[in-house]
C-alpha cells in the first residue's frame, strides 16, 4: 500500500467534527463551520445530517441554535466519524479484508490486508477529537509520526 486515501466527504466530516469539538459545548452554525473550514455549505449540510443520524451531533433551531457534539470530544474517535461516511475503514473491492479470498500464490494476501487495516485502525481508534484539538496524540500515534519515513512518500522520486 503506497497511499492512504481519505475521501473529501470523510475529510470534511472529520474537520466539521473538529470545529464542533473546539467549540464544545457551544453550538456552531453550519455556515460558520463551512466558512471556517472551506467546506461547500450544501455538502456540509448533508454531512451534518449523517453525523446527526449517527448520534454524534445534535442540532437546535432558533437564536441559540446550531450544531454541537452529542458526546464529549474525548469520547469520539476519528475512526468513529470516518465510519459514518465510509463504513469500513479499509476494504478490498468493497469487501472486508478478511472476506476476500485469493487463489494460488496470493492465497494468504488477505492476511496482509488485515494486518494493514489493524495498524490503520489502531491509530484512528486511539486518536480522539479532543486529542487533535489539543494538538496531542496518544503515544503509539506520536511514535509513528516521529519516524522519519512517515513524512516521505514511497515511490515518489522527488523524495528519495
Amino acid at each position: 500500500m503506497t497511499s492512504v486515501r481519505i475521501t473529501a466527504r470523510v475529510d470534511y466530516a472529520v474537520r466539521a467534527a473538529l470545529e464542533l469539538a473546539a467549540a464544545a459545548p457551544e453550538a456552531l452554525t453550519a455556515d460558520r463551520i463551512a466558512t471556517t473550514q472551506g467546506i461547500p455549505a450544501r455538502f456540509l449540510q448533508t454531512i451534518l445530517g449523517d453525523l446527526q443520524h449517527a448520534r454524534l451531533v445534535t442540532s437546535q433551531r432558533g437564536r441559540e441554535g446550531g450544531y454541537r457534539l452529542a458526546l464529549p470530544p474525548s469520547e469520539i474517535s476519528i475512526a468513529r466519524v470516518m465510519r459514518v461516511e465510509q463504513g469500513f475503514l479499509a476494504d478490498v473491492h468493497g469487501k472486508r479484508p478478511e472476506d476476500v479470498q485469493y487463489p494460488g500464490a496470493a492465497t494468504t494476501l488477505s492476511t496482509v490486508w488485515v494486518a494493514a487495516r489493524a495498524g490503520y485502525r489502531r491509530v484512528l481508534e486511539e486518536v480522539t477529537l479532543a486529542d487533535v484539538v489539543a494538538g496531542t496524540l496518544p503515544a503509539h500515534a506520536a511514535e509513528l509520526v516521529a519516524i522519519e519515513d512517515a513524512w516521505r512518500s514511497f515511490g515518489d522520486p522527488s523524495t528519495s
